[in-house]
């Protein structure tokens, strides 16, 4: 009990309850998650906003915690972002470097087997956005990464 006659602390069968709503938020954010995957922002969000709904009313969240977590979670969104403009940037460069491979000779690895011929076409509308651009060598169309060398 605090000064006021309030209770502070938790009881057993509280810290119990607690403790088992907490492993059963736990359970339905990591269903369907592949092992070793890491938390993402919604995740991250889902934490917080079960942190705040639990948190003893009587002693909240101290203002520089919450404004820490707060920072970490704009960090973790602005990285998120970041990761997915790379993305789509390698994308762009792989397909402006397979344009530049029009027409010239180059070495395709086919699983164990090496290709040699002239690029004839090259092709990203088969392809999701941010998948790597095709190239057709000798009337079959082959991964880019699948290129090994390109000749003049």
């Amino acid at each position: 009990m605090n000064d006021l006659g309030i209770q502070t602390t938790m009881s057993p069968q509280e810290k119990a309850m607690t403790e088992r709503l907490v492993r059963e938020h736990n359970a339905k954010i990591n269903e369907g998650k592949l092992t070793g995957q890491s938390l993402g922002k919604e995740d991250f969000l889902k934490l917080l906003t079960t942190q705040l709904s639990y948190q003893d009313p009587m002693s909240p969240m101290e203002d520089k915690e919450f404004i820490a977590q707060m920072a970490q979670f704009s960090s973790l969104e602005q990285m998120t972002n970041m990761a997915g403009d790379f993305k789509r940037l390698a994308n762009m460069l792989s397909v402006s470097e397979a344009n530049t491979a029009l027409g010239k000779q180059v070495e395709v690895l086919d699983g164990e087997r090496l290709i040699g011929g002239r690029v004839s076409a090259v092709d990203r509308s088969g392809t999701p956005q941010g998948a790597e651009p095709r190239v057709m060598v000798e009337g079959n169309y082959y991964e880019w990464s699948q290129v090994g060398r390109i000749f003049e």
